[in-house]
């Protein structure tokens, strides 16, 4: 199992997660014709950012970055922002335990990585932005659950699609724990 990035790699990984994440979602987006809903790749990046680094990058990499779109875009949607963070706190928390920095993406650590995908969307895209649409903006329910499950079901997609693959890349660069052998 790999340590704990130390808290500079971390501040850092969040630095650059949150910079890849805006540049992506400001410049790589894909409208839709749901309003003020695009399908977005920037969440297969958060999410590879928190099984490398850690659920608390994950967090603050997909809420800095996510604010950051906002306040030079929509303007500031708080509940969007925080589900962008809490997708990337359930990723990296479900996925706590891997050995991907370590060399080894292993088909079982592929369905996990899609499962949290999945859970992490249902909660941010299904529960956590619509709900806080309604109680704090009161925006009509049917508009933000629809926005919801768009939302959820194409950052779902492109999160694992993307995400399996830059890990499976990832983990091929890296050297693998015990590969090595000393010859006498």
């Amino acid at each position: 199992m790999t340590r704990s990035p130390s808290p500079v790699t971390q501040v850092v990984a969040i630095g650059i997660g949150a910079a890849l994440f805006f540049v992506l979602g400001r410049f790589v987006a894909i409208p839709t014709p749901v309003p003020n809903t695009a399908i977005s790749i920037q969440y297969a990046i958060l999410a590879v950012f928190a099984v490398l680094y850690g659920p608390w990058v994950g967090a603050l990499a997909g809420f800095i970055g996510h604010l950051l779109i906002d306040a030079t875009g929509y303007g500031i949607w708080i509940s969007w922002e925080l589900s962008s963070g809490v997708f990337g706190l359930i990723v990296g928390l479900l996925l706590l335990r891997n050995a991907v920095a370590d060399g080894e993406f292993t088909r079982r650590t592929a369905v996990r990585f899609g499962l949290a995908v999945l859970l992490a969307n249902a909660v941010a895209w299904l529960l956590v932005a619509p709900l806080g649409d309604v109680l704090i903006y009161s925006e009509p329910a049917n508009k933000v659950w629809t926005q919801g499950a768009l939302a959820f079901a194409s950052n779902s997609v492109t999160a694992i699609v993307l995400g399996i693959v830059i890990l499976s890349v990832y983990a091929r660069t890296r050297t693998r724990t015990g590969s090595l052998s000393h010859e006498q």
